[in-house]
């Protein structure tokens, strides 16, 4: 009867244990990218700039800012269609930042 190396399933002891090294060094990359997804800020605008907000790498509305002269009592809806603008443009930034950190790591996190 022939060996093929011995070992799990076919590997031999070094395959083996550089498989397992290999795969503890995806998890450590995936948690560093999570880290950086995690801690990370972006910014969007709307109207040049008269309203701004940051989110996180995960979506949280970090900051907002409004300036003074676009609030009209009477026109309340512009200033929610900018924020709007502002949020959903943060949260696009903070999606790509996300997909580019993460997208090659597959299941790991």
């Amino acid at each position: 009867m022939a060996r093929y190396g011995g070992g799990f399933g076919g590997f031999g002891g070094n395959n083996m244990q550089a498989l397992m090294k290999q795969a503890q060094k995806m998890q450590e990359d995936a948690l560093k990218a999570k880290e950086e997804v995690d801690s990370s800020e972006h910014e969007g605008q709307a109207s040049g700039g008269l309203v701004s907000v940051v989110v996180s790498g995960n979506g949280a509305l970090k900051k907002l800012h409004i300036d003074p002269k676009v609030v009209d009592p009477e026109d309340t809806e512009l200033l929610e269609d900018m924020v709007m603008a502002a949020y959903n443009q943060a949260a696009q930034k903070a999606a790509e930042f996300k997909n580019n950190k993460m997208g090659n790591l597959g299941g790991l996190m």
